[in-house]
């Protein structure tokens, strides 16, 4: 499995309430929040791992450059306007086929995160897997609708009375998604749930795989929360 993690925000939310490291820099339980990612990525089988930061993310690419690791990283520094365009740069380094994509301030168990890459790895019948949660701990959540099957329907900025699931932030999809990316950009489109609504539209199969509990890191006291439910 190939995966690739957008780490290009600013962060500022946490530089402003006095968190001094950078975001993918940030420790839950004594390790850097990138970090944690990259060896649980190690231990699900990653083939390569793909990374953007922006480019005033010096201390962050210093990190990732000093890093050994078994498979290649591939480092793309660069300030985007959105994680859609963020996917899109990558999307010129990551080897073909599957890959999972996730934002660095999406905080998962590591158990939940390999079962839902195996099923991932296994399915057949799918262009994308979506990790999805009944957690809803974002401040602008994006609702997933889906029929008895887990098949994703649709992307939802808003609730309704029978909605169960937000994105997880953590996807799962094959390089013919960027057919749909390229599209997206060319036609001046941001946010990567546009991109998403996207691939419904253009008639992309996407399952949804729910997982009880997924937390973002988007304010210092975040940074308690996401400690607090690893130590659960």
């Amino acid at each position: 499995m190939n995966y690739a993690i957008i780490a290009a925000g600013e962060g500022s939310r946490l530089a402003q309430e006095g968190v001094a490291k950078p975001k993918p820099l940030v420790e839950l339980q004594g390790e850097p929040m990138i970090g944690r990612l990259i060896n649980i990525m190690l231990r699900c089988n990653a083939e390569s791992i793909s990374i953007i930061v922006n480019e005033h993310m010096k201390e962050v690419r210093a990190y990732l450059e000093s890093l050994e690791l078994p498979v290649p990283l591939n480092l793309v520094v660069k300030t985007t306007p959105s994680s859609m365009h963020s996917l899109w740069h990558l999307s010129r380094v990551i080897p073909q086929g599957k890959f999972c994509l996730t934002t660095v301030d999406t905080i998962f168990k590591e158990h939940d995160f390999k079962g839902y890459i195996d099923a991932f790895e296994v399915d057949e019948s799918h262009d994308g897997m979506w990790a999805v949660t009944p957690f809803v701990d974002d401040e602008k959540p994006l609702w997933v609708e889906t029929d008895e099957q887990m098949n994703i329907t649709a992307f939802r900025d808003k609730k309704w009375p029978e909605a169960k699931y937000v994105s997880g932030g953590v996807y799962a999809m094959t390089d013919k998604a960027f057919a749909v990316l390229d599209d997206c950009i060319e036609r001046d489109i941001s946010r990567m749930r546009n991109f998403q609504r996207a691939l419904v539209e253009a008639g992309f199969k996407l399952q949804a795989y729910s997982i009880d509990k997924i937390v973002d890191v988007d304010h210092a006291d975040d940074i308690v929360t996401a400690e607090a439910f690893l130590s659960e």
